[in-house]
């Protein structure tokens, strides 16, 4: 028998294990390889077949911001697209407002020359200045400017400038006695005060004066 306890040499393998207290290295490996499978989360195997399934929501949601990005940028192109029309509209509706007031004083002008051809003649001129002021009224009625004569109303600060202040019998106090230049609306709009002379008390004899002509 051989053995340590008869002299021989013990053997090689024994030796091995017993001098490093390691266990061989086939042992190590298959425990490694133990370990290395109970590592693994459970379910990994569920988790391995669930990838497609997550893989194809992360592209229904790519797609959903690409088209949610297309639609933003079409409407930021159509309003900046609206905005330029609109623009351009407001502009163009000027400019035909502008060109129908110029198209519609042309008349007038024809007979301002045809009356200062008249010549000597007073009673051709007068005709033609007269028919020249009614084409101009009515011009401007039809753009919707009124002119306001308030002689014989009562004096209204806020649509009329006095020039004069004084005593006129048969006129209550406050009354515009006379109207030196109408006033003008553009709709509700004043345009331009009437510049007028209005009665006071007969308490004093001395005409005030107020404002000028502006």
């Amino acid at each position: 028998m051989s053995g340590p306890g008869n002299g021989d040499p013990p053997d090689e393998k024994e030796q091995g294990a017993d001098a490093t207290g390691l266990a061989p290295a086939d042992e190590v490996e298959s425990v490694a390889g133990t370990e290395a499978s109970d590592d693994r989360a459970p379910g990994s195997e569920a988790g391995d077949g669930g990838t497609p399934a997550l893989r194809k929501e992360l592209e229904a949601l790519r797609l959903e911001r690409d088209d949610l990005r297309d639609q933003l940028l079409r409407r930021r192109a159509d309003f900046e697209n609206f905005k330029k029309r609109a623009d351009r509209d407001r502009l163009q509706a000027g400019f035909e407002a502008t060109a129908a007031v110029f198209r519609d004083l042309i008349p007038a002008l024809d007979n301002l020359e045809r009356a200062l051809g008249a010549g000597g003649d007073e009673t051709a001129l007068r005709m033609g200045v007269e028919l020249i002021h009614r084409e101009l009224l009515s011009l401007l009625d039809s753009h919707g400017v009124t002119a306001h004569d308030p002689t014989g109303g009562p004096f209204e600060p806020e649509r009329h400038q006095a020039l004069l202040h004084e005593v006129a019998p048969g006129f209550a106090d406050g009354t515009v006695v006379e109207t030196f230049r109408k006033g003008y609306y553009f709709k509700d709009r004043l345009l331009r005060p009437a510049l007028v002379k209005v009665a006071k008390g007969p308490d004093s004899d001395e005409a005030t004066e107020t404002d000028g002509v502006h």
